[in-house]
């Protein structure tokens, strides 16, 4: 192998283009491809910016027996004169392609093993490998890509909320546990046995002490941990953007997000536009079941209870008398679905659906022939069918939420949604608190630290289910993006809100009494959002898992493969940390 000495790279692989013809430069990164056609040798050279494809001669003999052991994935150092290529020869599918290099000097500067995978794009090769070999998976232009885009996004929003105002401020990453949403990643600690720090969820409380301290405008770039099960936009580890500032509207904080994500997209090439429209949770909930729909499309929820309320079908009616509701889907052009197909549809989803057809033969349906077509006609009316269409519909007391796992199941197989489109969405009202079963007792639905609707705060006592929270998300192509609200700022109120999630005054004092003894001394009103940064670069770069935007991502079992990650430790540090494993737990 050879030594780069002083050798310097003079121009990146995939930025040799026609201006450089005539001009010798250095060029150095790895092998893509090697060919060889006896007194010819081609080299496909790579790096971050692309491929270059170097030419080595038959006049020049010493380059081409250096060529003969040369293996994808060396490291070489190449220099010689960049020329055109001949008509027939140029590759318009590279940046580079109308342009070579014809080798002088080539170095080999390391050796490769076999990679256990080629580095191209149409890998095959099993996630469990690539996330093994992730540094070499990421080698490949599609995880550049990603990667280099976050970084882009990144500096975007750091350099617009600069402008802003903001200072960003880092925040403990060792705190102590507040298990109030997700389980704690627990840190022992070695100077006081038995005790732990914590992993932060997220900088929740030391972003409103900062607004208490008079920073007024905050953000920070956060890590932040969670050990909960994973799913494709769940990592254990993940990153937000974190926001605060005070003596915000909800207005200030929904015009400044969206001015940045309209920058944010604008520096990645996508153009969107603001305001974004604005449901609250029940009208998103009573529209498309679900409070992060994906609106790139249509297939609304239809209430159709009026059209049976005088009707003979007794299921429906007693349904009704219950207090339920009929609601359904128009699937344009459904009409032509089989009796199989729409079995199917009830069996996967556990729904229960009957459905009415428009055709040229007229109105069939699954009802019982009892129904009269009069009730028929106003289901037609009510979803605006046309010929050749479907009404999906069930009935029941919660049934919004299958009908829009429904829908989302329906435009999928139907392919109705673009993917060229960012909808973009903000939700808001949220309830306070809904009730656990488990838990017997209230839960907050964002946390604590929510502010109720002023107008609201009397039901905190007598009705605490009906109590809206000053809370938002937005939410872009049916994923949540980032959430917030305006915060508690009075010692009192945030007192009442403890007791009504059944925390009395010595929980509270226990988990919380800094924020409390905080918010005595003058706390103004504050508020922010915490818009999740690797799902934002997923949906940017086109990726369906958020795994594909971060460099060292884990396995849905929180796995980190490549470090092989979570690992046995020594007896000595258990001991130093006062720490005794139980032998018979399963740590595979």
């Amino acid at each position: 192998m050879d030594q780069l000495g002083e050798l310097k790279r003079s121009v990146y692989c995939g930025l040799v283009d026609e201006s450089l013809v005539k001009r010798r430069v250095t060029v150095m990164g790895w092998v893509d491809r090697r060919r060889d056609l006896g007194g010819l040798v081609f080299l496909d050279l790579r790096d971050h910016e692309g491929i270059v494809q170097v030419v080595v001669r038959s006049e020049s003999s010493l380059l081409l027996e250096t060529t003969k052991e040369i293996r994808p994935e060396f490291v070489l150092a190449v220099t010689g004169d960049v020329v055109m290529r001949d008509e027939e020869t140029i590759n318009p599918e590279v940046a580079t392609g109308r342009v070579e290099i014809l080798a002088r000097e080539i170095r080999v500067l390391n050796t490769s093993d076999t990679p256990p995978f080629p580095i191209t794009e149409g890998v095959t090769a099993s996630q469990e490998t690539r996330l093994r070999y992730r540094f070499l998976d990421l080698r490949r232009r599609r995880l550049q890509h990603n990667i280099r885009l976050r970084h882009r996004v990144s500096c975007k929003i750091r350099n617009f909320l600069d402008q802003q105002g903001f200072l960003e401020i880092e925040t403990p990453l060792l705190t102590r546990s507040t298990p109030e949403g997700a389980r704690d990643y627990l840190v022992p600690s070695r100077l006081h046995g038995g005790h732990f720090y914590a992993l932060p969820q997220s900088p929740q409380l030391f972003k409103q002490l900062l607004m208490i301290s008079g920073f007024d405008r905050y953000f920070q770039i956060a890590r932040c941990f969670r050990d909960e099960d994973l799913r494709a936009d769940r990592q254990p580890e993940f990153t937000q953007v974190d926001i605060e500032l005070a003596y915000p509207q909800m207005e200030d904080i929904f015009e400044l997000v969206e001015s940045l994500l309209v920058g944010v997209f604008k520096s990645a090439g996508v153009d969107i536009t603001s305001p974004f429209p604005r449901l609250t949770h029940a009208e998103a909930l009573a529209r498309y079941g679900t409070d992060r729909p994906d609106t790139r499309f249509g297939l609304e929820l239809v209430d159709v209870s009026e059209a049976f309320q005088e009707t003979s079908f007794q299921i429906f009616q007693g349904i009704l008398q219950k207090g339920g509701q009929i609601k359904g889907i128009r699937v344009p052009g459904g009409a032509s679905y089989s009796r199989k197909q729409l079995d199917g549809l009830s069996d996967q989803l556990d729904l229960r659906l009957s459905w009415l057809k428009v055709t040229a033969e007229g109105l069939k349906s699954s009802f019982p022939k009892a129904v009269p077509a009069g009730e028929l006609e106003q289901i037609k009316e009510a979803g605006q069918l046309g010929e050749g269409d479907i009404f999906l519909m069930a009935a029941g007391s919660n049934i919004d939420t299958l009908l829009g796992d429904l829908r989302l199941h329906v435009a999928e197989k139907e392919d109705l949604i673009p993917s060229d489109e960012y909808a973009f969405l903000w939700i808001y009202d949220f309830p306070l608190v809904q009730w656990d079963d488990n838990e017997e007792r209230y839960m907050a639905c964002n946390h604590p630290f929510t502010s109720p609707h002023e107008e609201d705060i009397a039901l905190l006592e007598t009705d605490p289910a009906r109590v809206r929270a000053r809370a938002y998300d937005v939410v872009l192509n049916g994923t949540e993006i980032g959430g917030g609200s305006i915060r508690i700022h009075q010692k009192e109120l945030q007192q009442r809100v403890f007791r009504v999630l059944g925390m009395e005054s010595e929980e509270a004092e226990d988990k919380f009494g800094f924020l409390l003894e905080a918010l005595g001394f003058g706390a103004p009103p504050h508020g922010g959002i915490a818009l999740g940064l690797d799902r934002l670069v997923m949906l940017l770069a086109g990726e369906d898992s958020i795994r594909d935007v971060i460099a060292f991502p884990k396995t849905a079992r929180a796995l980190d493969l490549m470090c092989r990650a979570p690992s046995l430790v020594s007896e000595k540090q258990l001991s130093e940390l006062h720490i005794r494993v139980d032998t018979a737990t399963d740590t595979d």
